[in-house]
């Protein structure tokens, strides 16, 4: 398992370097379309909705960290949330880029048609994000119960956030966001797959 971390965090760096040479190709007017995407638009969109949603995942990635002394989990929660946080600043400086608001007045996922999908009840603004409930919760825990309520939590935060990053790669017009976005499609992907080997060492699964 140690070796699949391993890989993981690997594939997380690299992840990382492309995203620097991808945001200097933003900067440069490399691979974008020749007009600069507006405020409605799905790469606008994305970038806005994809940078909340990534906030919370290094929310939760921390507390985590604080919570167990398992160094496998430890290590993924770190991955995650370097990799999420990296990303994060990279969506956020397009926007700036772009000279774009960085919040709207539309429901988020309205760029996907898909406005009315979450209820934003409890804190839970877009699909697989976590409720606010819930991260007290993860906050109370330590120890084993820490790590399977973490890891289903991010299993569903990373469902949420590969259903988002699919529709900017067939929404998006800006070449290098559609590259970082089915980036993150493979990247999740692959932390699914481990999360899941995670939780059935501790007897659990993935929620329904």
């Amino acid at each position: 398992m140690t070796r699949h971390v391993g890989w993981i965090a690997g594939a997380a760096a690299a992840v990382l370097v492309g995203a620097v040479a991808i945001t200097y190709a933003v900067a440069e007017g490399g691979g974008s379309s020749a007009t600069t995407p507006t405020a409605g638009s799905a790469d606008a969109g994305f970038a806005r909705d994809m940078a909340v949603h990534h906030q919370q995942a290094v929310e939760m990635s921390y507390i985590v960290r604080d919570r167990t002394k398992n160094e496998e989990v430890r290590r993924l929660a770190y991955d995650i949330a370097q990799t999420q946080a990296n990303q994060r600043g990279m969506l956020l400086g397009w926007l700036d880029l772009w000279e774009l608001p960085k919040v709207s007045a539309d429901a988020p996922m309205t760029w996907m048609g898909m406005g009315d999908m979450a209820s934003g009840k409890d804190g839970a603004l877009m699909p697989g994000m976590a409720t606010n409930t819930e991260l007290k919760k993860l906050n109370t825990l330590s120890g084993k119960q820490a790590e399977i309520l973490y890891l289903q939590l991010m299993t569903d935060h990373h469902k949420g956030g590969i259903h988002m990053a699919e529709g900017c790669v067939a929404k998006c017009a800006v070449g290098v966001e559609k590259k970082l976005a089915q980036g993150m499609v493979d990247a999740q992907q692959s932390e699914i797959d481990l999360m899941a080997d995670l939780l059935k060492e501790r007897g659990a699964k993935a929620r329904d």
